[in-house]
């Protein structure tokens, strides 16, 4: 989710300690019996089962632990609609953004050993990395990236990657964009600004982030289903399917190999290793007895450092520490973390440390309200012994309203020309080789009475484009929404030839007009 509203970092750290207080006081005694656990569990299995009934996703998976033991452990449905294979424990889902506080955790470990410090320039780590000013491509810390203070504006590299533009590339072209705030003094959320403080704090060990999260955390847990390599997931047998609902249903009609921002969204995993990492999150550290992470690398990740704004559907305070969502809410002290692909993954880990709780939901299906719906309840009935909303639903209303109103938007403005369009010029005016230092080469081909546009590297992605009105064509580069179209505008020259190509799919931050160049 965007933040609603920002704050400067001095405030941000003046709350954090605040409501640390706070939310100490708030939920100090906290227990929850094996009575009403159980209850609890009987409740959340039977919404489960609901869930799949009713279509709500094609599968999930749930992980419970309490007191550090996995209290519940089990699947729900189907990896791919249209096949038998079901959902166990075992099955491997991509976890997008959950990843953050997993590979938050990773860092605490080498913080731990070491290795590297919270507040380690990413200058010192890593000198080739520069964010657009001078100051804070010299300051920038470890700390500021995983709170997301960096400046970076959110979609920053995203664009990038959509087109296949590697992690190395994507990292050395965000020295080009603007930031959206003063250094250290708004949040904004940022895939690949959180992957470069992983990257840069890996760095002084001589080993690939990827590798590192492994021997760090994924091996010493047990977790021999998890990685950080796309490759890894596709070698699963027991692994999920993305899925997107078009026309009221659900299809698997996307892959999504996220390798180029591993630490901010490209873990796999599933409910059975989750839990151990959550037993380690919720032991301050420490695992079957043993001190893997000392407690204070570990506790610097929960401290909530920047304000989010309110949690949209529970109203709860909101902050961000590292890696980490950390609320105030009507059942205290939580951290958490949601995940999602647009094209087919959704999951969530929350966890109430006062209690000794936590869940991690795992569905193959975006956009829906299940994960965070079946979360809430659990913790409405684990906490009051009934759940006090429906929160799938609300949760859906939620998520809904961040593609209807884009949709309904791009549909009205391009769902049909202009009564009397302005005819296109010869497409010879248009076509051509395009370039800018963030983008890179678009070249722009006419094929018989069509105009196609390929981006990316070697122009491996190409759209079609459709005459909208004049100098104005149209494509649609959403696979997961088909129907939206997205405006590709030319700017033309005195010599009546186009002179450069804005294409707004690429234009979040700016920097999608490229200039048209000679052959």
């Amino acid at each position: 989710m965007r933040p609603s509203k920002m704050v400067t970092a001095r405030l941000g750290g003046l709350l954090g300690v605040l409501f640390v207080v706070f939310g100490a006081t708030l939920t100090r005694g906290q227990t929850i019996s094996d009575d009403r656990l159980s209850v609890a569990l009987q409740g959340l299995d039977e919404l489960a089962h609901k869930i799949i009934e009713t279509a709500g996703v094609p599968g999930l998976a749930i992980a419970v632990v309490h007191d550090d033991k996995v209290v519940y452990l089990k699947g729900f449905g189907h990896r791919e609609v249209g096949k038998p294979d079901l959902v166990d424990p075992d099955t491997v889902f991509q976890v997008a953004s959950m990843s953050k506080p997993i590979s938050a955790t990773v860092v605490a470990a080498l913080v731990s050993e070491g290795v590297v410090g919270w507040d380690a320039r990413i200058s010192d780590l890593d000198p080739g990395f520069q964010l657009r000013d001078p100051y804070p491509s010299r300051e920038l810390t470890i700390r500021d990236l995983f709170n997301h203070r960096s400046g970076l504006p959110g979609q920053a590299g995203n664009e990038l990657e959509g087109i296949g533009y590697g992690q190395a590339e994507i990292l050395r072209r965000l020295r080009l964009v603007a930031p959206s705030s003063s250094f250290r003094a708004g949040y904004s959320y940022s895939n690949f600004g959180f992957t470069e403080g992983a990257v840069a704090a890996a760095r002084p060990t001589g080993k690939r982030w990827d590798v590192v999260a492994e021997e760090t955390l994924y091996r010493p847990l047990g977790m021999a289903s998890t990685s950080s390599r796309y490759a890894d997931f596709l070698a699963r047998g027991n692994r999920a399917a993305l899925h997107v609902k078009l026309s009221g249903a659900w299809v698997a009609k996307v892959k999504r190999d996220a390798d180029a921002q591993s630490p901010a969204g490209g873990i796999s995993s599933n409910a059975r290793d989750l839990a151990q990492w959550v037993r380690l999150e919720l032991g301050n550290g420490v695992y079957e007895g043993k001190v893997l992470i000392k407690p204070e690398a570990i506790a610097a990740t929960h401290l909530p450092l920047m304000a989010r704004g309110d949690n949209p559907v529970t109203g709860a305070m909101s902050f961000y520490g590292l890696g980490w969502n950390v609320d105030f809410g009507r059942h205290g002290l939580s951290w958490g973390h949601a995940g999602a692909f647009s094209v087919g993954a959704q999951t969530v880990v929350g966890l109430y440390p006062k209690a000794n709780l936590g869940i991690v939901v795992l569905t193959n299906a975006f956009p829906s309200g299940v994960p965070e719906g079946l979360a809430d309840s659990f913790a409405d009935l684990a906490f009051d012994g009934k759940v006090g909303n429906d929160w799938v639903k609300a949760w859906n209303r939620a998520y809904q309203s961040l593609f209807v109103p884009a949709v309904a938007a791009a549909k009205t403005t391009y769902g049909a020309p202009p009564p009397s369009p302005s005819p296109a010029r010869p497409l010879v005016a248009y076509a051509g080789r395009y370039i800018n230092g963030y983008v890179g080469e678009a070249v722009v081909s006419a094929v018989g009475d069509a105009l196609t546009l390929a981006v990316g590297p070697r122009g491996a992605h190409v759209y079609p484009l459709s005459h909208f009105d004049r100098d104005l064509f149209i494509s649609y580069p959403s696979p997961e929404m088909p129907d939206m179209a997205s405006a590709v505008r030319f700017t033309i020259g005195p010599d009546g030839q186009a002179m450069d190509v804005t294409i707004d799919w690429l234009n979040e931050v700016g920097l999608g007009t490229l200039r048209r160049v000679a052959e």
